[in-house]
């Protein structure tokens, strides 16, 4: 299956966030390297994998992650 490689500009204009706020609140909290964005040839650009992050973007809250943001 092809993969949409997206920059962070790119990322942001879909999911309706600041490229500030991709940077610095969700990256490496809820979107994780290897899963939801890589580094080609192990550089310093990110490139996001976006069927990847619009499929867990669907998917609903767990009651553990509902409990733990409460606390």
């Amino acid at each position: 299956m092809p993969q949409t490689y997206l920059t962070t500009e790119e990322l942001a204009e879909r999911i309706k966030y600041d490229p500030r706020t991709i940077r610095t609140r969700l990256k490496d909290s809820v979107l994780l390297e290897g899963i939801h964005y890589i580094r080609p040839f192990g550089g310093r650009k990110i490139l996001y994998l976006w069927e990847k992050i619009e499929v867990d973007m669907a998917k609903p809250i767990s009651l553990n992650n509902l409990i733990a943001g409460i606390q």
